[in-house]
């Protein structure tokens, strides 16, 4: 399959380029096991300096990376941060790009908008990129930035986990259980499942919810996402699907989940490919739209503290 040639300074073309590679290889690079050695061979989101997870389009372009180069870390932080805590990349190490939206005012002032996520439209954004380092490539930073020995408790082979039992609950979104599929029914607002004990594990059947539970999101009520689906397969659906692998994905991280590779039927893959040769920038929008949907989902857990 042909590609129109990818512009070396066009951030999103860049992006999509390295996506497509991985897909046409019939490889969904956000379902690859993402296991950090020192968090126990837990899942985690990439991690700025500061511990801050990153979001978005940048969550998957750190994952790839890190596998194409074997890095166990999941901390990342720029040549100049890595000066301030004392460290130093090492000479012929090679960075990652790392992208956030940057805006033009009417002015024509420039601003800079929030890392990897894409907000509403504000005068004029564009994307833009800077560079960072793994931790593996720095030597000299301070204790707490190397991979740790201490492994964390292992996740039950089988069974309920207690955790992402409970996040879902808290959404409140209805889940009923039986039958040999799973999807969210838009018209009835509610979330069919087969029994849990159909799955091969207890997180296959959590990956799974958390993409139903992704689709839940875009109902007029919460979201309103809608990309003008009209029948199953044609491009809404397609788009509305991705937004609900990289949300399962997203949840999976956050929720120290093991997110297996599987084989995907040959159709969705080539849909999504089909996707992205026709809108470079459907890749960015996507993962800013999943980002959103888990932000969601979040912010209907109890809080903190709360009675």
């Amino acid at each position: 399959m042909k590609h129109q040639p990818i512009s070396s300074t066009d951030p999103y073309a860049r992006i999509t380029g390295r996506i497509l590679a991985d897909l046409e290889k019939g490889v969904r690079p956000w379902t690859r096991p993402w296991s950090a050695e020192h968090l126990g061979g837990r899942v985690s989101r990439p991690l700025r300096a500061t511990g801050e997870p990153y979001n978005g389009i940048n969550v998957l372009l750190l994952w790839m990376e890190a596998t194409a180069s074997g890095f166990v870390s999941p901390t990342w932080m720029t040549y100049r941060q890595a000066q301030q805590l004392g460290g130093q990349v090492r000479k012929g190490e090679k960075g990652a790009p790392v992208v956030y939206f940057g805006q033009l005012s009417r002015d024509g002032e420039e601003t800079d908008g929030d890392h990897g996520a894409e907000g509403p439209p504000r005068d004029v954004r564009f994307l833009k990129s800077y560079t960072v380092f793994n931790v593996a490539q720095i030597d000299g930073l301070p204790a707490g930035f190397e991979p740790s020995e201490s492994k964390a408790p292992a996740l039950p082979a089988c069974g309920r986990i207690a955790r992402a039992e409970a996040f879902f609950a808290a959404t409140g979104a209805e889940v009923r259980h039986g039958g040999a599929q799973a999807y969210f029914a838009l018209a009835e607002d509610r979330i069919q499942m087969p029994p849990f004990e159909a799955f091969r594990d207890a997180e296959s059947y959590y990956a799974t919810l958390g993409h139903e539970t992704t689709h839940w999101t875009r109902a007029p009520s919460r979201l309103n996402r809608d990309f003008g689906r009209k029948r199953w397969g044609d491009e809404g659906y397609s788009r509305e699907e991705l937004v609900a692998e990289l949300g399962s994905a997203f949840l999976a991280a956050d929720l120290g989940l093991y997110l297996e590779p599987r084989e995907d039927h040959a159709a969705y893959i080539a849909s999504w490919i089909e996707v992205l040769q026709n809108d470079k920038r459907a890749i960015v929008s996507a993962a800013a739209h999943a980002e959103r949907a888990v932000k969601f989902l979040h912010a209907l857990q109890p809080q903190e503290g709360a009675p």
